[in-house]
């Protein structure tokens, strides 16, 4: 017997996304050493899929009725060869750009496998964003490892048991969301965004060459901060009573303003959009374990005045978002997630923001799996739609900060993109005082 339920607001946004334009999902890669194969993989995965309803799932519909139905297919994995250094890369950029296939599955895996004992593997999976955010797919990794440990070691796996399905996000928002105050709040957030962007007019990088949705695609450039420089990074946003969100905003930031400020001794608006982990702020709380997409944003606005430092830029975006997270926005931002994408779909020329950073913080999952060891794990969701913002996807594993800068092609080419992400590390690594290699 097929199973329906109605998307909420921002898992239609998501599945629309996902039709519209070349790609709307989020790719996690993890680096792993070990003989990992393609037929431990795979068992992995299909307990993986009985054990998370949501992987059980398909979207089947009209953009106008979409609905999620039972019945998907196996999880499917392709198995590659790895053929030239970092051409895990290629791969990565390659699932980025393209769809799921939703009315079928909302996941799909690849295992690029080298001949060589002594060089890694690497698992990467693309996840639909309706089901998904980056705390979830990468402890979905760590679920998939502990599985293909136990496989690997003969450990029999007689029963597994399902996870509750969580009801749809809105369901688990505070009661008054659901209200006349709470239509009044997402009203209020509205027009409050709205004046924000037309009292202060926030710079963003100048569209390059302009395409129409479907012709766009995402474009990925990596970085990494190696343990020192991370260490260093963590304690100082400490001492200077700020966050690593705080200065990540604020290296991106200047990096931007660098870029598109002619004259430095001139001000500068530009604005942030950091993605926010809703788990803690539901009722009740949401472990990370739960496959969903369980994440909302705030968007703050700030003045860059000639020689700002760092620091003060650093306190000034942590200040901002706290200030955002004691009001109910956060809900009001999923709440009308698809009259907001709608919006900008309908003026794809627009640009939404300057700059857009979503940070899971510290992974706090194992690098110990027997006979596998994880190295690296970071995640990006595929950034297509949006040209001229600038992004990043952050994740901090094993004392090693790995940052992912995405962005729309052709809307700002990758030299430009290079050049940002360089001057993002150069105003971390200036900050601590530190000089060393990336």
């Amino acid at each position: 017997m097929t199973n329906y339920r109605k998307l909420s607001s921002i898992e239609q946004s998501m599945e629309i996304l996902n039709r519209r334009t070349s790609s709307f999902q989020v790719v996690t890669t993890s680096c792993i050493t070990g003989n990992l194969t393609a037929d431990v993989l795979q068992k992995a995965l299909n307990l993986v899929q009985l054990r998370h309803p949501r992987l059980q799932y398909r979207i089947v519909g009209e953009l106008d009725n979409l609905k999620f139905a039972n019945a998907a297919i196996p999880i499917p994995l392709d198995v590659v060869e790895n053929l030239r250094p970092d051409y895990w890369q290629e791969i990565v950029l390659q699932e980025l750009n393209q769809k799921i296939a939703s009315d079928k599955v909302l996941l799909r895996a690849i295992l690029i496998i080298d001949k060589s004992i002594h060089n890694p593997s690497y698992f990467i999976t693309t996840s639909h964003h309706a089901i998904s955010d980056g705390l979830s797919c990468i402890q979905l990794h760590s679920e998939i490892l502990n599985y293909c440990q136990r496989i690997a070691f003969g450990d029999p796996i007689d029963e597994i048991m399902s996870l509750p399905l969580l009801p749809p996000v809105t369901e688990l928002m505070p009661k008054s969301m659901r209200t006349l105050r709470g239509k009044l709040n997402n009203v209020s957030y509205l027009l409050g965004l709205q004046i924000q962007q037309l009292w202060r007019r926030p710079k963003t990088l100048d569209i390059e060459k302009y395409a129409e949705l479907e012709s766009r695609s995402c474009g990925v450039v990596h970085k990494r901060l190696n343990q020192e420089s991370t260490k260093k990074l963590i304690d100082l946003c400490r001492q200077e009573k700020t966050t690593v969100q705080g200065a990540l905003c604020a290296a991106m930031l200047l990096a931007v303003a660098n870029n598109i400020n002619d004259n430095n001794n001139q001000s500068i608006a530009l604005s942030c959009r950091s993605s926010i982990n809703l788990r803690k702020y539901l009722q009740p709380q949401i472990t990370n374990e739960h496959m969903s997409m369980l994440a909302s944003s705030v968007t703050s606005f700030h003045t860059l005045k000639p020689k700002i430092s760092f620091w003060n830029l650093a306190r000034d975006a942590r200040q901002k978002i706290q200030h955002s997270l004691k009001t109910k926005n956060i809900f009001s931002q999923v709440l009308l997630s698809q009259k907001i994408i709608d919006f900008f779909l309908a003026r794809p020329h627009k640009t939404p923001t300057t700059i857009a950073l979503t940070n899971v913080g510290k992974v706090n999952i194992p690098q110990d799996y027997g006979q596998f060891q994880l190295k690296e794990i970071s995640f990006i969701p595929s950034q297509a739609a949006f040209g001229g913002v600038f992004g990043a996807a952050v994740a901090t594993f094993e004392n090693k900060m790995l940052l992912n800068f995405m962005y729309s092609q052709p809307s700002i080419s990758k030299q430009t993109i290079e050049a940002l992400a360089n001057d993002t590390i150069s105003y971390l690594l200036d900050a601590c005082s530190i000089a060393t290699d990336i």
